[in-house]
């Protein structure tokens, strides 16, 4: 059965909008110079060196960066301005860009120099990916949200069926100096792009968190999601499998007598090209199918093109074999991708989205490098074959961790919470602060209430609140009083303004179920063992009422 949200509407539907319209426009250039770029690099690398290991690296030097900074970028991608940061990593990347051109041009490249500016290029990748996965909520309606992700892949897929046969005629003409200097040119439209594009945002109801607990913030609430870390375990798992494609074929390419970067680059379109198809067809797939059978789909799919292009010596087929590859890559990867974006609410949607790439591209360096290796121990057969069977493996253990179905809840703030006026002289910072829930329920009701009360738990932890407990009154057994901690007074103001329409559920039901004569009492404390007299100062006629 298909998920609700699967609903068959124009995957061209997010081009009515003009801002995504202009941004993916000059996300196409960029995308385009970046694919050109790295045909020049893997190319280059194999002149460089014989090493099955370093080749592999070039790989694994671009998706390094993102599972190391991914995390930091999504926690400022959340916090702080969202165009800002797009624009800070464009300009980054250009300059090493640029960099590399210079140096290639004079012939001083070495491999481990090579590796250090691809490297960089992916820390740029790293801090802009996330601002600019979340963008996507700003840039369309929810509705819309699943067809402009499939138009990210189907755009990057486009100019890879396309850049990368274009990057091997330039390194085959001009040298990979000249493909290094159009990858530089080719950030110029994008940075345009961000500097006329206006997105609206509105007033913040509380202060930006601090950066190192944002970061924290951003990992429980991951953790104590389940349906989230199914989906981060499957990606990590597809993409150490299956970068191996793109890691070890300069390897492909180069095992035949005829082959060169012409070579390469035509498997590699061939592989954009089969991405393409996928992107075209996802929206009636996802239609019929729910998402774990689609991911099986993905996996085996996958599978099955790492065995044919392992085993087989006819370039013809292992041309053939890069369609389903490409294929399959876009099915598993978007439709990670929009799970992760409409299983989270917008406060945090840049950190899950951040911890999901960290999850793929952590799994495709750590692939990229044992692949490689085996590659060179035992054979590139061997290597494919290997990680066809891993991806087989992944399809199968979709038994017990199902991709989960997106769309069924409503993770829009509920709005509700005011700020409470306070009798004391509080700050932002102090703490830390305990809050007690009164509760009235009729013993034939304490079985329901206990069970929302562990729903409740696990949304208060996620929202973090700590030292979540659950107390009854042994005098009065009908009184319960949930009590859990939190930071500070801003992090309580932040912990409620976290409420979603979903978890706003949960709080009616247990409203339902309390028998006292007024709502359930809350109290709201601040833990002090020794209080100066600067500090908590009782306020005389400046209470204001919200």
């Amino acid at each position: 059965m298909p998920s609700p949200d699967h609903t068959a509407t124009s995957p061209l539907a997010p081009f009515r909008h003009r801002d995504f319209r202009m941004l993916w426009t000059a996300t196409l250039i960029s995308n385009f110079g970046g694919l050109v770029q790295a045909v020049g690099a893997a190319w280059l690398m194999t002149q460089l060196t014989d090493s099955s290991t370093l080749i592999a690296l070039v790989q694994a030097s671009n998706t390094l960066p993102i599972m190391l900074l991914a995390i930091a970028s999504g926690a400022l991608a959340d916090i702080f301005d969202r165009k800002t940061l797009l624009l800070a990593a464009q300009l980054f990347m250009l300059a090493v860009s640029v960099g590399l051109a210079l140096v290639a041009w004079q012939g001083w490249l070495t491999p481990w120099l090579l590796l250090m500016f691809t490297f960089l290029i992916g820390a740029g990748q790293a801090l802009y990916n996330p601002p600019w996965q979340a963008s996507m909520g700003d840039l369309v309606p929810r509705a819309d949200l699943p067809g402009a992700v499939t138009l990210n892949s189907v755009g990057f897929n486009l100019m890879r069926s396309v850049g990368p046969a274009a990057g091997g005629f330039i390194v085959a003409g001009f040298g990979a100096a000249a493909a290094f200097a159009v990858n530089a040119l080719s950030y110029l439209p994008l940075l345009g792009a961000l500097v006329r594009w206006k997105p609206k945002t509105g007033p913040r109801t509380a202060p930006p968190e601090e950066f190192l607990p944002a970061m924290a913030a951003g990992l429980r609430y991951v953790a104590l999601s389940p349906n989230l870390m199914r989906v981060i375990l499957r990606a990590a798992l597809f993409g150490f499998a299956a970068i191996t494609v793109l890691a070890l074929l300069p390897l492909v390419a180069k095992s035949h007598p005829e082959g060169g970067s012409m070579l390469y680059g035509t498997l590699l379109g061939c592989f954009g090209i089969g991405a393409i198809v996928g992107a075209v067809l996802n929206p009636r797939i996802r239609a019929r199918h729910d998402n774990e059978n689609i991911v099986r789909l993905a996996f085996v799919g996958f599978a099955l093109a790492l065995v044919v292009l392992g085993q087989s010596r006819s370039i013809w087929l292992q041309g053939l074999a890069m369609l389903p590859a490409g294929a399959s890559w876009v099915l598993a990867l978007s439709l990670f991708n929009v799970t992760v974006q409409l299983s989270t609410p917008r406060w945090v949607v840049a950190r899950a989205l951040a911890l999901y790439q960290t999850a793929t591209f952590g799994g495709m360096a750590a692939g990229s490098w044992a692949w490689g290796a085996v590659a060179g121990a035992h054979g590139l057969p061997v290597a494919l074959t290997a990680a066809g069977g891993v991806l087989a493996l992944g399809a199968v253990i979709g038994i017990w961790f199902r991709a989960p179905e997106f769309g069924s809840v409503d993770l829009d703030p509920v709005n509700r919470f005011r700020e409470p006026a306070l009798q004391l002289d509080l700050r932002g910072r102090s703490g830390p602060i305990m809050v007690m829930v009164d509760y009235q329920i009729a013993q034939a009701d304490v079985p329901e209430f206990l069970r929302l009360m562990k729903r409740r738990r696990d949304i208060r932890r996620r929202d973090g609140a700590r030292n979540w407990a659950l107390l009854r009154d042994l005098e009065h057994p009908e009184q319960w009083s949930e009590s859990y901690h939190i930071a500070t007074w801003d992090d309580y103001v932040r912990h409620n303004l976290r409420r979603t329409k979903s978890d706003a559920g949960v709080s009616e039901l247990l409203l339902a179920l309390h028998k006292g004569e007024a709502d359930p009492v809350v109290h709201r404390m601040i833990e002090r063992h020794t209080v100066s007299e600067s500090d908590d100062v009782p306020l005389v006629g400046k209470i204001e009422v919200p």
